[in-house]
């Protein structure tokens, strides 16, 4: 059970007062054969055999900003929801997934761990009299307003905490460590009681929210253990932190205790140009440590999520007709608006030029820091980890379906207007490719990259990469071949002086859309050392009906029917898989190959909005209603022999 207001160590003189409540440790509840040890029962997969779906970024009211939004969904509402349960939302009505999800990670703010869930349940003379902060005290009486009240106060809090100047009741450490024992301790207890290996996997972790000047550096921090090690840490703040002592911060875990735990850089699409330097964060040159360390520490990055896509932007890659995707209104400047962003910030912004720079950096380090995998996830904070475009739960409770014109409301959350609820996406998703449904098998496929990610759809990809391959592997058991003659998804490729074979399946969601086309992104450094990119139409649909033209690949079509929301698989195809060599290989290049997946035109979660409550989008919404859902995965690297002295 939670304490009921206290906010910290600063705050510690509220025991004294008696109100709060027994068994805040979690402890007592505990039952140790339910610890999360029981992997060793479940039988495993000679390879990885499905991919597992999951949400590492969600939060609840123990969030800072998403119980001051009006979120009343703790973890245990978390995890039954991602179980398949149904709950009730904070706004009211049922919710509950159509298919439940394989894993989670409650991944709520460290700075701030659930302060204003404390805040507000405290008594006011306790905020005027012992805090005695009026800026606490005045968000305090906004909160208890209603939600609207409450929404400007966070308004408040968000640019607050980007400007770095939150109140020290809020953000010191010192302060913070109590509450957040309580809180993460109680927390780990619960995650082991719903971990239950081979049905559902329940992850420790946290939001580590570094945001310079309002520039998102997010990470989320994810643990492979049980709690018998992750009670060994507590997470650390980073609103004053750098990414560095992040780095410390986790190996000085593992170190410690034998476990592992990595990072997710996320939102990249919102750190004006950060994300990606390719200097260190002081601005200094990059040194050959920092990029092993950051490439160690940060085998994958959250490419998709509810605050837009960062794949790509059709100022870096004009020549990609599907170039966009989820990037309107996120462009625009940084998390909270407080600064525009300019088209020389994209490059740092966005997975595809990161990956780029990667190559040009390890021709000069001999180490590649951008050798990250690709997941989506949701970052919801309303409790309920949702990528369905037909059961969007809103990215905060402003914006839940209670709010029935929320795709046409703005969405202002820091000084200027500039975003309204049509902007956000209603997915995605991370898939992992793992032998069993357990911590170690996904944390491992993380770690060595196995995994993609998908705005919503769960469609299943893969991609094999090798010199042999060829049709011929298609009759035979290809995963086998695959795996022992080449490297997945995730992998590194040695040139051997010939073009490189991929082996490439997708099939569609069993529940959703017939598939448009698959497309393999190349990216490589020419001879004269340039970074250079290029999107290759691979297998589509109804090919011999689809030609190439000189304006690129014949559109699939268009069945959705705007004035009902709905659509029909008549067009496109369940199954597309091809074998494909590399037309402009050249030897000592180095390059990267992914994998991108194009669903059929489909409703976005705005349209369903439309239709269900009978209103009419204009404008931007309305042209946007309709979009093509996709898949990113994981790399494939073909890197060069280290030279032999």
């Amino acid at each position: 059970m939670r304490k009921t207001w206290t906010m910290g160590a600063g705050l510690a003189a509220a025991s004294l007062i008696a109100l709060t409540l027994a068994g805040c440790s979690g402890d007592a509840a505990l039952d140790p054969a339910q610890t999360g040890n029981g992997e060793d029962t479940i039988k495993l997969a000679e390879f990885p055999d499905r991919p597992y779906w999951g949400d590492t970024h969600l939060h609840t009211d123990n969030s800072i900003d998403a119980f001051g939004f009006g979120v009343r969904l703790g973890p245990e509402e978390a995890l039954r929801f991602a179980r398949g349960e149904a709950v009730t939302a904070t706004t009211g009505g049922k919710a509950q997934l159509d298919r439940p999800l394989d894993f989670l990670v409650i991944a709520d703010h460290s700075d701030g761990l659930g302060a204003t869930r404390r805040l507000y349940d405290a008594p006011r003379w306790y905020v005027k009299w012992v805090i005695g902060d009026e800026t606490v005290l005045r968000w305090y009486d906004m909160m208890h307003e209603g939600p609207e009240g409450s929404q400007r106060a966070m308004a408040e809090l968000i640019t607050a905490a980007a400007n770095q100047t939150l109140p020290p009741a809020l953000s010191d450490p010192e302060r913070a460590r109590e509450g957040t024992e309580d809180i993460w301790n109680t927390q780990l207890g619960l995650l082991d009681r719903y971990n239950e290996p081979g049905v559902f996997t329940a992850f420790a972790g946290f939001e580590w929210t570094l945001m310079p000047d309002g520039n998102n550096l997010h990470r989320v921090v994810m643990f492979r253990d049980g709690s018998d090690r992750t009670r060994q840490t507590l997470p650390i703040q980073g609103i004053d932190m750098s990414v560095e002592q992040l780095w410390d911060y986790m190996a000085g875990y593992e170190k410690k205790t034998g476990g592992k735990v990595l990072a997710i850089p996320h939102n990249s699409n919102v750190s004006n140009g950060l994300m990606f330097e390719t200097t260190m964060a002081d601005g200094s040159p990059m040194t050959a440590e920092y990029a092993a360390r950051r490439a160690a520490a940060e085998p994958v990055v959250e490419v998709t999520q509810i605050k837009g896509d960062s794949e790509t932007h059709p100022f870096l890659s004009p020549n990609d007709e599907m170039a966009g995707f989820g990037v309107k209104g996120w462009e625009l400047g940084n998390l909270p608006l407080t600064a525009t962003s300019t088209p020389d910030m994209y490059a740092g912004s966005y997975a595809r030029s990161a990956l780029l720079r990667g190559l040009s950096l390890e021709a000069r380090l001999g180490v590649n820091p951008y050798a990250f995998g690709m997941i989506g996830s949701t970052d919801s904070h309303t409790g309920l980890a949702t990528g369905d475009e037909d059961n969007f739960f809103g990215k905060h409770t402003g914006n839940e379906p209670a709010y029935k014109d929320r795709a046409m409301q703005p969405q202002n959350l820091g000084t200027r207007q500039g975003r309204f609820g049509w902007h956000y996406l209603a997915g995605g998703y991370a898939a992992a490719w793992a032998r069993g449904n357990t911590r170690a098998e996904i944390f491992d496929a993380f770690k060595r990259r196995e995994v993609y990610a998908t705005t919503g759809p769960r469609m299943t990809v893969r991609i094999f990469g090798g010199f042999d391959f060829s049709d011929k592997d298609w009759s035979g058991d290809w995963v086998r071949a695959g795996y022992t003659r080449g490297v997945p998804m995730g992998g590194e490729l040695i040139d051997k002086g010939s073009a490189p074979t991929f082996l490439i399946s997708a099939l569609k969601d069993p529940d959703g859309a017939n598939l448009d086309r698959v497309q393999v992104v190349k990216g490589w450094v020419d001879a004269s050392g340039k970074a250079q990119e290029r999107v290759y139409d691979v297998v589509w649909s109804d090919m011999a009906k689809r030609p190439r033209t000189a304006r690129g690949l014949t559109p699939v079509g268009d069945t959705v029917d705007r004035k009902k929301a709905t659509y029909t698989n008549t067009i496109g195809a369940p199954e597309l898989r091809t074998t494909w060599t590399d037309p402009d290989y050249a030897k000592g290049q180095r390059a990267f190959y992914y994998v991108r997946v194009l669903e059929i035109p489909t409703p976005r979660w705005t349209l369903f909005d439309a239709v269900r409550f009978g209103f009419e989008l204009s404008g931007d919404a309305l042209k946007d209603a309709v979009a093509q859902e996709r898949a990113y995965t994981s790399p494939i690297w073909l890197k060069q022999p280290k030279a032999t002295t």
